[in-house]
């Protein structure tokens, strides 16, 4: 039986030299999907998000929610762009869908959360976040109508 050996405490010198060294190995990662996040916050505006919406409930809550997580983003942004939807006429159930998915969902950071959490664990977490998202939606606005009222 070998002896154990003893494990060293960890210091914050160490832990804060070991997540630095993580960030370091990341920042390609982080870079490109910012740089694409950038580009589709750039190309796709609300004009063009108003024209996809309008046809039924479900179908606003489902167009809301895969425009939201593929051009995710920050929530500040988020509330900016809702309030130009909602302006433009857009219903409350695809402007609350969009700023669920553009929060959770993250189909342009899907390859860099795979890297760092396994394709596995980031393939189901957006498979659930996205089933969540839309029915969160939906009752997020019967709730609000039922206290509004």
């Amino acid at each position: 039986m070998k002896p154990k050996k003893e494990e060293q405490p960890i210091t914050a010198q160490k832990a804060i030299k070991k997540a630095f060294l993580s960030l370091v190995s990341m920042m390609p990662m982080l870079l490109g999907v910012i740089g694409l996040i950038g580009i589709m916050q750039t190309y796709i505006t609300p004009d063009i998000l108003s024209k996809l919406f309008g046809y039924n409930l479900y179908a606003d809550i489902g167009t809301g929610t895969l425009i939201g997580a593929i051009s995710s983003g920050n929530p500040a942004a988020s509330y900016i762009i809702a309030e130009g939807l909602l302006d433009q006429g857009v219903t409350l159930y695809a402007v609350t869908a969009f700023i669920l998915a553009w929060v959770t969902l993250g189909i342009v950071q899907l390859p860099a959360e795979a890297s760092v959490f396994g394709m596995r664990f980031s393939v189901y977490k957006n498979l659930l976040t996205l089933i969540s998202t839309m029915l969160v939606a939906y009752f997020t606005v019967i709730t609000l109508g039922v206290f509004t009222s």
